[in-house]
């Protein structure tokens, strides 16, 4: 699992800095997100890096029985520490539990965190609530109970629907079991999607073929697909140094992208940020759009990452700074120790500048369908704008009206783009 950033230090209560104060007659506009992460497996994949644990990697002190009451102790440290902060309260826009594995709970655990946060700030009318799940951690029943929870959606760790590639990935799920799952939750009210990656060695472009040809034929209306990452110290970086498995090539992952996107969009998906399709705006996953629209959010668990930006009170005799992000210790058992000895668990944070949020707004924005303003760019970033259009990597139409918007190209150099626009 890679290390936390070093960031500077929390404050044992966590109060945020003065300056993300909001002024009473001039509140703050955007959606305000809640992100649970719920850090248990079944077991560890071999290229997963995420902050999750088995049971037997846990170790004394970190009980999953207890984790409910532990994360709603966070939620009320949340409440606390915006209130305390004049960020103005504003309803849940969006909560996503994710993980691990959130459906290794019970149901009726994740109900109960959803109700805390609910108590807490209020849900928006329409507010989008998902969670993850494998395909084998659900049943009819337990569906039915999130739905009835207040749950909108669960996005299903797919991965592949071919058993020789789920098997190189580690993933223990039968793949035939995914258009139950599938039928289950839509029963249950339950809007679904399926998430996919490709560049697993030993997977050729026919068996992606067949993975995405599987997620068409169940009907949902939003996918996810990743090229496969294979970070250090996993499992498989190992397998990979030892020449055990073969890493597939730039050129054979970006086949399979264009083959994504063009059996999706027959299929009627419009993609909406590089690796994410739905069937209309409507179903696209409001709760990730808001992270790249730099909306406000909170991190509950163990590892979460939380951000809140500047207010409109001015400085209030701080160093004005244009957003706080910060994240909570690694491990679940000193993660639910600090919270019972009534402190935060922060493990560090970072004052952003206004030349540090400028740059991510350009690094998430350009990302998406609707592009980025072509004004929030650097002089220089401007002037790259007509090289990458002569090169097919942003489209010439967009740019003409002013905003930066990625070719089909351009999604498959994606980073080679950002790069250019940030100097």
């Amino acid at each position: 699992m890679p290390a936390l950033p070093d960031g500077v230090p929390v404050p044992a209560d966590g109060a945020l800095p003065a300056w993300t104060a909001d002024a009473p007659d001039a509140p703050r506009t955007g959606a305000f997100g809640v992100y649970v992460h719920v850090p248990f497996c079944t077991v560890r994949c071999g290229y997963c890096d995420f902050n999750t644990y088995t049971a037997s990697e846990l170790g004394g002190g970190a009980s999953q029985v207890a984790y409910a009451t532990t994360a709603l102790r966070e939620v009320e440290l949340a409440r606390k520490v915006l209130a305390d902060a004049a960020v103005t309260p504003r309803p849940v826009s969006t909560v996503f539990f994710g993980g691990g594995t959130p459906t290794s709970l019970p149901a009726a655990d994740l109900v109960r965190v959803l109700a805390g946060v609910r108590d807490a700030w209020g849900l928006a009318d329409g507010a989008e609530v998902t969670t993850e799940a494998n395909p084998d951690s659900v049943t009819p029943a337990s569906l039915q109970e999130l739905a009835d929870g207040g749950f909108t959606r669960v996005s299903f760790g797919m991965q592949s629907a071919v058993p020789h590639v789920l098997a190189t990935l580690e993933r223990t799920h039968d793949p035939r079991r995914i258009p139950d799952v599938v039928r289950w939750a839509r029963d249950a009210g339950l809007e679904v999607s399926l998430d996919l990656i490709y560049g697993t060695p030993g997977e050729s472009l026919e068996d992606w073929r067949a993975s995405l040809e599987a997620v068409l034929a169940t009907g949902v209306d939003h996918v996810s697909a990743y090229a496969l990452v294979v970070e250090p110290g996993t499992k498989m970086a190992a397998q990979v140094r030892r020449g055990a498995v073969t890493l597939p090539d730039e050129d054979d992952q970006a086949a399979k992208y264009e083959l994504a996107d063009e059996l999706l969009a027959a299929a009627g998906f419009e993609w909406y940020e590089v690796s994410n399709w739905a069937r209309g705006a409507g179903r696209a996953c409001r709760h990730n759009l808001a992270y790249w629209r730099g909306d406000d959010w909170w991190g509950i668990g163990p590892g979460a990452h939380s951000y809140v930006a500047a207010g409109t009170a001015g400085t209030a005799g701080d160093a004005a700074g244009a957003g706080v992000r910060w994240w909570n210790v690694k491990h679940p058992r000193r993660y639910a120790a600090m919270l019972e000895a009534g402190g935060s668990p922060g493990a560090g944070r970072e004052l952003l500048t206004p030349a540090e949020a400028a740059l991510e707004r350009v690094l998430l924005g350009v990302r998406l369908r609707e592009g980025l303003d072509l004004r929030v760019l650097s002089d220089a970033g401007r002037r790259a704008v007509a090289g990458l259009v002569a090169r097919g990597l942003l489209d010439g139409v967009a740019a003409v009206k002013g905003r930066a918007l990625l070719t089909l190209r351009g999604r498959l150099l994606a980073d080679a783009v950002v790069r250019e626009l940030t100097d």
